[in-house]
């Protein structure tokens, strides 16, 4: 599939952008302190839809709802401020909600599987994670993980909400609220929700990055029998954390060494392809051999 341009129209630095759930619009982040949204049809052009303006400084990260809430799109900024945002009527976007309990820049957002709800992680340079789950009154319950990463909290990352290995199929399942967070103090560090509180769910933190880790991804497990998070590192390199059962150690890998600050990781839908974006302008894919070897199988130049 050829790749497709989109113009997004921002009038500084791009940081981040969200496909939605359908594949069909492109939700886009700014310096220039607004979200942009494109269509993308299967022709090669791409039409703006709408330009959310709320923020009072570059817009970090914008996040997709799942559409059985409705269409909503979240946004985090410099301003220390994260905005729900949700579409009335077509491409009529209101802010439902501002949540403002961070103490500067929220640099993270990510919306959890919809089996827990509507329920936002929020991970921000004040060391805070914040956890918001809605209501059916239209209010917001918060939970929060103090001093997370105590020099600043680079990324949050929501677990599958199936344990590993409990295929579908299997009667009932209780979901398993965890999360993942990548800081400035090197480190990744797993959470778990046990009675209302969050919880360190790995012990010590995962200590492999000689820098800051830029991003977190936990990887869709479709019922495998283990946990995978990949981590981004301005140290150039990408780690892939594994672990089998509960309570066992992580153990981690590194996927390669960029030589390049690497600052995106995203994962394929099943789980079985990597992304990686890194300081050189290239997105590589890579893939899991059955040896356990991490082989790339393209570049997007």
């Amino acid at each position: 599939m050829p790749g497709q341009k989109i113009e997004t129209g921002h009038t500084d630095i791009v940081h981040d952008v969200c496909m939605d759930y359908y594949g069909k619009r492109v939700a886009s982040a700014s310096s220039d302190a607004t979200i942009r949204i494109a269509g993308v049809s299967s022709s090669s052009s791409s039409q703006h839809l709408a330009t959310l303006k709320g923020h009072n400084g570059p817009v970090w990260q914008v996040s997709w709802a799942h559409p059985k809430f409705g269409s909503l799109l979240a946004s985090c900024s410099y301003d220390g401020s994260v905005i729900v945002w949700r579409e009335g009527h077509l491409n009529e976007w209101t802010q439902v909600h501002t949540f403002t309990d961070h103490k500067s820049s929220v640099n993270s957002i990510a919306w959890a599987p919809h089996e827990l709800g509507l329920c936002l992680a929020c991970g921000s340079s004040d060391g805070n994670i914040t956890v918001h789950t809605a209501r059916s009154d239209g209010g917001w319950d918060t939970t929060r993980i103090d001093q997370a990463h105590p020099v600043g909290v680079t990324s949050v990352t929501w677990a599958p909400s199936m344990e590993p290995g409990s295929l579908i199929g299997s009667g009932e399942f209780d979901p398993v609220q965890k999360l993942a967070s990548g800081g400035y103090d090197n480190t990744v560090k797993v959470w778990k929700l046990t009675n209302g509180v969050w919880k360190m769910d790995c012990f010590p933190a995962l200590r492999m990055h000689k820098d800051l880790v830029r991003d977190v991804a936990w990887a869709p497990n479709l019922g495998l029998p283990k946990s995978t998070i990949a981590s981004a590192s301005q140290d150039g390199t990408v780690v892939i954390w594994t672990v089998g059962k509960e309570g066992e150690q992580w153990n981690g890998k590194v996927l390669n060494d960029f030589k390049t600050p690497v600052w995106r990781v995203s994962w394929s839908l099943t789980g079985n392809l990597l992304a990686v974006a890194a300081g050189d302008d290239n997105v590589t894919l890579w893939k899991e051999a059955v040896d356990g070897e991490w082989q790339q199988v393209t570049t997007i130049e």
